[in-house]
């Protein structure tokens, strides 16, 4: 028999909260946290804004934080939403649990400690009459210093290294980078070792800061941002006909994992199951999923498959909803063909509308919403939806939220390279 895999902890740093409650409330009143870039001057570029985390302080969560002071903010993003996730599942006492069979597994990006010196040493050096730099001297310099560094030196392990040293998890240790998918990767990899008994507990999630001139640089080159840079933040309009691209974010989202008989052993709040986990490739293109949605749609038929349950019992869909012109018409496509008839009767609503998209953090902190949609019987909207697209024609819950009582949610993830996962959240019954 299958062993249950639960969820009794949650964290997230968001440039929407550094809550959980903080960051749901924020999406239930549909607020946005895009806005001008003030991290740099963005102004010689074709996007100048994005969705900041601002006013984060790791010594809120951790006594001992100078040590990270020098780190990339994906590292500090990622401990501080850890912290509050280990802190709310009880384990922070490692008298709690055997910490040989409770590891860690995150989705994280580049831009970590060496490559995030790198990035704000060259910063530093094109700056010019102000503390800003400006990102095509930026990208100029970055060029021949990047060629010349050892490719080792980028490394996008040291993040799970700190999370495991800090709280003294002695399990399996893994990262993964699978782009926009990373987060949502993570979590269902995780839960898989947890079912296989590898582990009892695992803490699982995904981190990523990519607002430097070079992450901002790179996604413009890619026609991938939007560019509405008179109105920042009624740019990310996921499903919308007038939607012209996605606006970057940063943050972190974190949970902890935990095998049900462990967790009811130790008496740990339950939030929600973890029934279901599907991961495809769409093997198709680097930058473009697959037009017919062919990945995303075996994604999400494993997925539920994994958890045992027919297409009617999902009531919610929270959707990768990037506000790109390919993701959204394809994600409606694999929906529809999915769910049948059903497509037009399941609520659908797109975080990143507000949020904007977090990149490998997108998943995880889109799962902690979806739990808290299961718990709370309220689904967040989809913000700034206004003109009907032929192509995106379900229900995505228009600017406001809705009250409805849903026992199964379905959270899905499309990353670069054609990375596919999709998560089923469900009430927990004994």
């Amino acid at each position: 028999m299958r062993r249950r895999v639960v969820i009794t902890g949650m964290g997230v740093i968001t440039p929407l909260g550094h809550s959980v409650g903080e960051l749901f409330a924020s999406q239930i009143e549909g607020r946005t946290a895009v806005g001008p870039i003030s991290r740099f001057d963005a102004s010689t570029l074709a996007t100048t804004f994005a969705s900041e985390v601002k006013h984060f302080d790791l010594a809120k969560y951790l006594k001992d934080a100078t040590r990270f002071a020098h780190s990339g903010l994906n590292t500090r993003f990622a401990l501080g939403a850890a912290q509050q996730a280990i802190a709310d599942a009880e384990l922070l006492d490692e008298s709690h649990g055997d910490r040989g069979r409770i590891g860690v597994y995150l989705g994280v990006g580049e831009g970590q400690e060496n490559f995030a010196g790198l990035i704000n040493s060259t910063a530093a050096a094109v700056t010019s009459g102000s503390d800003r730099a400006d990102p095509v001297r930026f990208i100029t310099a970055l060029r021949p210093v990047l060629d010349a560094r050892n490719e080792s030196e980028v490394e996008t392990h040291t993040t799970i290294g700190h999370l495991a040293n800090l709280f003294a998890l002695d399990g399996p240790t893994v990262s993964c980078l699978t782009a926009c998918a990373a987060g949502s990767q993570a979590i269902g990899e995780a839960a898989e070792l947890i079912r296989t008994g590898d582990a009892d507990a695992m803490v699982a999630g995904g981190s990523q800061s990519m607002l430097h001139p070079l992450g901002v640089a790179g996604f413009t080159r890619l026609s991938a941002l939007s560019q509405r840079n008179d109105s920042p933040q009624t740019a990310s309009r996921p499903f919308d006909l007038t939607r012209d691209g996605f606006v970057i974010g940063e943050g972190a989202g974190v949970v902890v994992l935990e095998e049900l008989e462990h967790a009811k052993a130790r008496g740990a709040t339950i939030y929600a199951e973890l029934t279901g986990y599907g991961s495809t490739a769409d093997a198709y293109r680097m930058t473009d999923p697959h037009p017919a949605g062919k990945g995303a749609i075996r994604c999400i038929a494993n997925a539920l498959t994994d958890a045992g349950l027919r297409p009617i019992d999902i009531g919610y869909i929270n959707a990768h909803g990037t506000s790109t012109a390919a993701n959204d018409a394809m994600e409606t496509v694999a929906i529809k063909s999915v769910f049948g008839d059903y497509a037009h009767k399941i609520p659908v609503s797109s975080s990143k509308s507000m949020l904007g998209h977090l990149i490998a953090a997108a998943g995880a902190v889109e799962l902690v919403i979806s739990v808290m949609a299961i718990r709370s019987g309220v689904l967040p909207p989809t913000t700034n939806y206004e003109t009907k697209d032929p192509a995106c024609d379900l229900d995505y819950i228009p600017n406001a939220a809705r009250e409805v009582r849903v026992d199964h949610v379905l959270s899905n993830s499309f990353g670069f390279g054609g990375q596919n996962v999709a998560l089923v959240m469900s009430r927990y019954r004994a």
